[in-house]
């Protein structure tokens, strides 16, 4: 199923194709947690249809944020 979502991180809208199906979201959406509805897909799938962030997005954002806090500068 191909999933659309806006990051919150870059306003993007992002789109990908995920193996879920109908059934599945309805589950999800009507409050059974995305592990339980979902629980084939992977940690990245799930946040992605949770929130809209890619993983490269939170990659990108948290490597950068490790950085800044703990260079050999600020240690």
């Amino acid at each position: 199923m191909l999933i659309k979502r806006r990051s919150p991180f870059s306003d993007k809208e992002n789109e990908l194709e995920i193996d879920v199906n109908d059934f599945q979201m309805k589950k999800w959406q009507s409050g059974t947690p995305i592990q339980i509805a979902m629980p084939h897909l992977s940690a990245d799938a799930r946040e992605f249809i949770m929130t809209g962030i890619t993983a490269e997005e939170w990659n990108k954002l948290f490597n950068e944020e490790w950085d800044k806090l703990f260079n050999e500068d600020n240690v």
